[in-house]
Parts: structure tokens; C-alpha cells; sequence
């Protein structure tokens, strides 16, 4: 909207909520609709962003079935949208499909360590599968894609309870709770700000059209939760103390994007904040 675009949000709210959306409600060049892409949608649009899905664990695993129709039914509308429309599709893949990775950082050409029975595949899985349809739609009908891995960003709005480290951290250290640390702390995270994240994203959008990606875009700095919690403490003055508790399943020990693509396409290196 700050380029002057009209702009076309579209949300079931199943995690957004309208607060975070209200401000521009009474903006002329925005207009928001409720709606679910794992049904049809028929509009207008010149480019399109393929941002559904819960993204927390929390929030995927509580119906892990609705979870793969978002990312793979609807893949398949908004890429039959784009197709019918001749739009350019951006869609917002993850870090998650490189699973529990052996090899730190992750290159895009890493194929990854991957289960796909657990109980996070419904996340991991449906974007690999949408990653798939993207390349096909890309290969067999000439459409203008973009495909960006994000990996662990963070920024104001989240929702309390969504689940992540850095807002279970901080909800945890303002109500003075235990922090909860899982494993021994040492796992390591590339925490982006999500303001960086955009910028990559618009970049990445306005590249040239052999510029499809997959791109890693987040942090290249890695942060180990221990050290997060320790940060978190002394910033809010908690006095909050630290319990452990055994690392979930296929929770990956390490996770820091590998930027020389981004870096060699021009998308850029996220600021640190």
C-alpha cells in the first residue's frame, strides 16, 4: 500500500485476527475478505502472495489433516488462480522442509532429513509438496513463481499463545513464570525480524522472472535458546527461572539459513535486530 498498490487481504482467522488488520480497514486501497483457499477463489489480482498456513506447532497439530489441505489444496487454487489470471505467485515455504538437518547451514540445494510420519509432517510435508506444485506449474505452464524458505521470524502482533520460543519466552518472563527450556539449550535458532522478512519478500518479487528461488531467507547469525532465555531475562528484568524439559519430537537441533543465493540474487541480508 506504501507503493500504491490496492491491496487484497484474505483470511479465515484462524490464527490472524482482525486487530491486526483493523487500522487499514478504512483505508480505500485495502479491502479484507474472509475466506479459506482450500475452497476456490475467484478475483482480480495482479500478483498474489501464498501466505496460508499455521505456522506454530501448536496451532498445525491441532487439526494436522486442515493443515496439508491449506498448503496443498491450496496451492493448487491459488496457482490455478494465477494461471487463469497470467498473475505472478509468491509462495511462502519454510525452513521446516529440510526437517532435522544434517548439515548446518542449509544450502537450498540441501534436500534435507525428513519424517514423513511424524507429527509435525503435516506442516513439513504440505509445504514440500506445494514447493512441488509450484515447480510444476512453473515448468509445465510458464508461470511467473517465487518460492521463499523462511526460517524463524518474530515481530510485534504475535500471538501470545503461539507457541514459538521467542513469544513462550517473553509471555513466560512478563508473567514471571519458569522459562521453559527444552533439551539442553544448546539447539540454535536464526531469529529474523519480520520487517527484514518483507523486505526480502518485495524484493524477491520484483527480481527478474528466471529468479524463481527457493531462496532461505532469515537471519544468518544463530542464537542458541539458551542464550535467548538469558537475553529475554535480562531485558524484561524477570525473575523468571529456567526449567528444562525434553526435546520434542523432530524438533531440529540446528536451524540457520545458508544466504549466498539471496546474497547472489540481490534479495539481501536481513539487518540484525
Amino acid at each position: 500500500m506504501a507503493h500504491g498498490d490496492d491491496v487484497l487481504c484474505v483470511d479465515n482467522y484462524f490464527t490472524g485476527r482482525k486487530d491486526n488488520v483493523a487500522r487499514l480497514l478504512g483505508v480505500p486501497h485495502f479491502e479484507a475478505m474472509r475466506h479459506d483457499i482450500t475452497h476456490p477463489l475467484f478475483v482480480e489480482v495482479d500478483e498474489i502472495y501464498n501466505l496460508a498456513c499455521p505456522a506454530s506447532p501448536i496451532h498445525y497439530q491441532f487439526d494436522p489433516v486442515q493443515t496439508t489441505k491449506t498448503s496443498v489444496i491450496g496451492a493448487i487454487n491459488m496457482l490455478g488462480l494465477a494461471k487463469r489470471l497470467k498473475a505472478k505467485i509468491f509462495q511462502a515455504s519454510t525452513s521446516e522442509v529440510y526437517g532435522d538437518p544434517t548439515l548446518h547451514p542449509q544450502p537450498e540445494a540441501y534436500r534435507g532429513n525428513v519424517n514423513p510420519i511424524g507429527p509435525r509432517a503435516c506442516y513439513d510435508e504440505g509445504k514440500r509438496c506445494a514447493e512441488t506444485l509450484f515447480f510444476d506449474y512453473y515448468r509445465q505452464h510458464n508461470l511467473r513463481i517465487r518460492v521463499v524458505r523462511i526460517f524463524n521470524t518474530y515481530g510485534p502482533r504475535m500471538h501470545p499463545n503461539d507457541g514459538r520460543v521467542v513469544s513462550n519466552f517473553i509471555v513466560q518472563a512478563l508473567q514471571g513464570a519458569p522459562m521453559t527450556l527444552y533439551g539442553d539449550g544448546s539447539q540454535t535458532r536464526a531469529f529474523c525480524y519480520v520487517d527484514d522478512l518483507i523486505d526480502g519478500f518485495l524484493a524477491l518479487m520484483a527480481a527478474p522472472d528466471d529468479v524463481t528461488g527457493p531462496i532461505n531467507l532469515g537471519n544468518p547469525v544463530e542464537t542458541s535458546v539458551a542464550e535467548l532465555a538469558d537475553i529475554i531475562i535480562e531485558m524484561t528484568g524477570s525473575r523468571s527461572k529456567i526449567i528444562r524439559r525434553p526435546l520434542p519430537i523432530d524438533d531440529p537441533v540446528q536451524r540457520c539459513p545458508d544466504i549466498s543465493e539471496a546474497e547472489r540474487f540481490s534479495v539481501g541480508i536481513p539487518r540484525q535486530r
